[in-house]
C-alpha cells in the first residue's frame, strides 16, 4: 500500500459532482507514467497505457457522499442536502470541512433536553443545521456560498500497521489500487490498458458508463470498497465481508451478475498465487460494473472490493493486507489477459 497516496486521496474532498480536488492528486501521481491522461466533459480521469488489440479497463470512482450548502439562517447557519447513501444517525454532531477553502463546521441539532419523545429517534437531515461560527446571514455568507461542498472532517491515520482509517474509502481506496497498478504495469504487445477513475458514482454510476462508452473495452474489473458488518450484533451468515480476509470477488449485486468464466478466472489466479479470496455476500447496492457492462455490445465485467468498516460514514477502515492481496490479484490479471490466458 502507498500510504501516502491513499492519505492525499482519502483527505481529498470529492462530492459527486466536486471531484476536482482528488483528480489532481490522482494526475500528479500518475504523471510520466501513462501513455494518455485526459479528463472527460463529466469529470472522468481517463488513463491509457499500452496499444495491445485487447482493451481492459480498470474502474473506480473518485467521489464520495456528502453533503451541499443549501441555504442560510438569519442567525448565521447554513441548511444542506444530502448526496448519495448516508444514514441519519451518524451525521448529528459531526465536524465538516465547507467549500474550497475548507471552512471548519459542525452539524448541530436541537440540544437532548428539548427534543422530548424525539431523542430516541435519528433527526432527519432536514431538521439539521451547520454552525460555522457565524452570527448573521451576512456573515455566513461572506465565508460560504451556495452550492458548496461539505465534506467530514476527517485526518488519515495509520494505526498498528496495519489498519488504516479516514474518510471516503470507499472508493478512494480503490483509486490507489487502480493508480498504483496503472503505475507499476510494465506493458506489453497485447493488452491496452484503460482506467476510468470514474465520476458521480454514488448518485448513479453516471461516470462509467459515458467512460465505457468512450474507452469501449473488451473486459473490465470494477474495484470498490465494500462493508463487512463483521462487528458485534451482526450474524455471520449476514457479513458481507470479513475484514482482513483478503480482497472479496462479487458474483451478483443489485446492478451485476458477473460471467461465471470471469469469476472463475480471477479465482483461479488467486488460488494459483495463495492469495486469500472471499465471496460478497448479501450484496444488493450496485457498482459501476452496473453500468460499465451494458455499454457497447455488452461488456464482461467482475467486481473485485476492498472489505471496509463504517463506509458512507465520517471514517472507515481497511486492512493494508486485504488492499496488498487485491493489488497483487489486479497485476496477476493484467499479466494473464498478456499472456492470452483469457479471451474476452
Amino acid at each position: 500500500m502507498d500510504v501516502a497516496l491513499l492519505r492525499a486521496l482519502s483527505e481529498a474532498p470529492g462530492v459527486s459532482g466536486r471531484e476536482e480536488a482528488v483528480r489532481a492528486v490522482l494526475r500528479a501521481y500518475l504523471e510520466g507514467h501513462a501513455d494518455e491522461v485526459a479528463t472527460d466533459p463529466l469529470g472522468n480521469l481517463l488513463v491509457r497505457k499500452g496499444r495491445g488489440p485487447v482493451r481492459v479497463l480498470l474502474d473506480a470512482h473518485i467521489d464520495e457522499v456528502g453533503f451541499l450548502v443549501s441555504g442560510f439562517t438569519e442567525d448565521g447557519l447554513l441548511r444542506f442536502k444530502t448526496v448519495g447513501g448516508i444514514d441519519d444517525r451518524v451525521v448529528p454532531g459531526r465536524a465538516v470541512w465547507i467549500g474550497p477553502n475548507r471552512v471548519p463546521g459542525v452539524i448541530g441539532l436541537k440540544a437532548i433536553h428539548l427534543t422530548g419523545g424525539e431523542r430516541d429517534k435519528a433527526v432527519p437531515v432536514r431538521d439539521l443545521f451547520i454552525d460555522i461560527g457565524a452570527r448573521s446571514r451576512d456573515e455566513a455568507e461572506s465565508v460560504v456560498d451556495y452550492g458548496d461542498p461539505v465534506v467530514w472532517a476527517t485526518e488519515f491515520e495509520e494505526w498498528g500497521g496495519a489498519v488504516v482509517k479516514g474518510k471516503a474509502l470507499d472508493d478512494r481506496a480503490g483509486c490507489a489500487l487502480l493508480a498504483e497498478a496503472v503505475r507499476d504495469w510494465s506493458g506489453g504487445s497485447r493488452v491496452t490498458l484503460l482506467a476510468s477513475f470514474s465520476a458521480q458514482e454514488e448518485i448513479g454510476l453516471r461516470g462509467a458508463r459515458v467512460a465505457a462508452e468512450r474507452l469501449k473495452p473488451h473486459v473490465a474489473l470494477a474495484l470498490e470498497a465494500t462493508s463487512c458488518a463483521d462487528v458485534p450484533g451482526v450474524p455471520p451468515e449476514e457479513s458481507v465481508t470479513r475484514f482482513g480476509q483478503g480482497p472479496a470477488l462479487s458474483w451478483l449485486d443489485g446492478t451485476n451478475i458477473v460471467p461465471e468464466r470471469l469469476r472463475a478466472h480471477l479465482e483461479a489466479l488467486a488460488s494459483r498465487a495463495g492469495i486469500p479470496l472471499q465471496h460478497r455476500r448479501l450484496a444488493t447496492a450496485g457498482t459501476d460494473a452496473g453500468a460499465i457492462h451494458l455499454t457497447g455490445a455488452g461488456v464482461p465485467t467482475a467486481v473485485m472490493a476492498l472489505p471496509a468498516r463504517y463506509i458512507h460514514s465520517a471514517a472507515s477502515l481497511v486492512h493494508k493486507s486485504d488492499y496488498d492481496h487485491a493489488l497483487a490479484l489486479v497485476r496477476l490479471f493484467l499479466d494473464s489477459l498478456e499472456r492470452g490466458e483469457f479471451k474476452p
